[in-house]
């Protein structure tokens, strides 16, 4: 007779993806390699944007891939340090020093945990294609703006390096993709660089590498009223922010993988990140789409691995391995952050044939999110102008898709009015013209059966037509409202002015 607890179920734990295969295995380490690389440069560059010690962006960089990486964020995207919110908190640092910066990252994560709990990414379903498409655009220019600092003013060896560089990327793979081509032209230009003694900036020169690990703590700031209320805003700019570009970022990803991810835990594991680096020191982060780009797209990675490699790595990296790290040119990265930008833009937006048959309305709102983007160096603005814009070019095409046509009985005394389209506020200013009260007899029907009341907006405008009717002694019948239009209009007629 077996027991209860052989009859129980067993509990199965699956195992992690990355253990697939050793080849999988391989490519998730050697992603995280190559991103950890690039990430110290880009977190040096971030911490002197604020004006903190580099080791501020490195932390931050460190516990955001590892914890995001723990908590369930997208697979293989990386999320650090980043230059949208380097800007966002860079303000408050300047005025009131690192301890207030600290406590607006932790709070900023306790909003971004609220705001995913309140199901904030559902709203990202209203981001439309195009929006999408400009965002990618404006970002790969953004990232290949960012190189052009690190190309000017340079020695004259700095060039011969980058092509080297880009040369490698592009046909080494042709050769073996065993090995991802960034860590070898990271390799090669290293070795070519310290042997032949050639003097051109490297990562040293953006800093001095943290020696030890980070260490938890409290912000230095008085716990009061009056310091919540002063990081407050920034702490709910740096939320939102944050949870924009991970969001679009993880989309984008969605996309190149073939696979779908959580938005609402991305958006709290974004938020738990943070809450963690603020702790440690960090100057908190968000999504990476460059460092995603070289992980997902460049190094073929596609698990949390690769994310959290990145992470330890770049400790592993700085902490043993300084010296070594210094050494890497600037060029080396240069190369493979252009390579990012052109494999990240989506030229077939821009493709004479793609731009002859999409319509005037998506090329604008394309256009416009990637000016917004370029011109104020944040993705967040340019996403949310793409949206309304595109907001108000569906709102002016829908509006135009009203229809009223009137019907007189043979006998004259009475009028049917068939109104087809969706109204809402745009399209129900033009429905009060579309009637002939004068000349109409006294029974008027309108017929409403191929159409659908959006809002108040449109039971104003129907009541509007009944009482300029009434005024002239002239009877109005409404008729063929389906449920949720009569519902409303039963609610709302005769409601929405004084004079009722």
């Amino acid at each position: 007779m077996s027991s209860p607890l052989s009859q129980a179920p067993r509990l199965r734990l699956s195992k992690p993806d990355w253990l697939a295969s050793p080849k999988v295995l391989r490519t998730e380490v050697l992603a995280g390699l190559v991103v950890a690389l690039a990430l110290i440069p880009e977190a040096i560059s971030f911490s002197i944007i604020v004006g903190v010690d580099p080791a501020v962006g490195l932390f931050a960089s460190f516990t955001m891939a590892v914890v995001i990486s723990v908590v369930g964020g997208r697979k293989a995207m990386i999320s650090a340090a980043t230059g949208a919110m380097a800007l966002v908190i860079a303000p408050l640092y300047r005025e009131y020093g690192l301890g207030y910066l600290i406590g607006a990252v932790i709070l900023g994560g306790v909003f971004q945990v609220v705001l995913g709990a309140l199901g904030v990414a559902k709203l990202m379903r209203f981001v439309p294609r195009s929006v999408m498409v400009g965002f990618v655009n404006a970002l790969a220019i953004l990232i290949f703006m960012a190189q052009v600092p690190e190309m000017h003013d340079v020695p004259w060896a700095v060039y011969p390096l980058i092509a080297a560089g880009l040369a490698l990327m592009v046909f080494f793979p042709k050769v073996t993709k065993v090995v991802p081509a960034p860590l070898v032209s990271i390799i090669v230009l290293t070795v070519i660089t310290v042997t032949a003694g050639i003097a051109v900036p490297t990562v040293g020169d953006k800093g001095a590498l943290p020696s030890s690990l980070p260490v938890p703590g409290l912000p230095d700031v008085p716990f009061t009223m009056d310091t919540l209320t002063t990081i407050a805003p920034y702490a709910f700019a740096f939320a939102l922010v944050g949870l924009m570009e991970s969001l679009m970022t993880a989309k984008l990803v969605d996309g190149i993988t073939d696979t779908h991810s959580n938005k609402t835990r991305e958006s709290i594991g974004q938020g738990i990140a943070n809450i963690v680096t603020g702790f440690f020191g960090g100057m908190g982060g968000c999504a990476m789409i460059g460092q995603t780009m070289i992980n997902v797209r460049v190094s073929g990675a596609r698990t949390r691995l690769s994310t959290f490699l990145a992470g330890s790595f770049l400790m592993v990296l700085c902490i043993a391995f300084g010296p070594v790290v210094s050494d890497i040119p600037m060029a080396a990265l240069v190369a493979v952050m252009i390579m990012v930008s052109v494999a990240t833009f989506d030229w077939h937006s821009i493709a004479p044939k793609t731009l002859k048959r999409m319509p005037l309305g998506e090329l604008t709102v394309m256009a416009v999110t990637v000016v917004c983007v370029v011109a104020t160096h944040n993705l967040a603005i340019g996403v949310v102008v793409g949206c309304i814009t595109a907001m108000v070019i569906f709102a002016k095409r829908v509006a135009h898709l009203v229809n009223v046509s009137g019907v007189v009985d043979p006998d004259g005394t009475q009028v049917v009015y068939a109104v087809t389209g969706e109204l809402f506020f745009a399209s129900s200013n033009d429905l009060v013209y579309q009637f002939d009260y004068k000349d109409d007899p006294d029974d008027v029907v309108i017929d409403l059966t191929d159409a659908h009341i959006w809002d108040a907006s449109s039971v104003a405008a129907l009541d509007a037509i009944e009482t300029k009717y009434a005024q002239r002694g002239k009877k109005v019948t409404i008729v063929g409202l389906n449920k949720p239009s009569a519902d409303m209009h039963g609610r709302l007629a005769g409601q929405l002015t004084g004079s009722h």
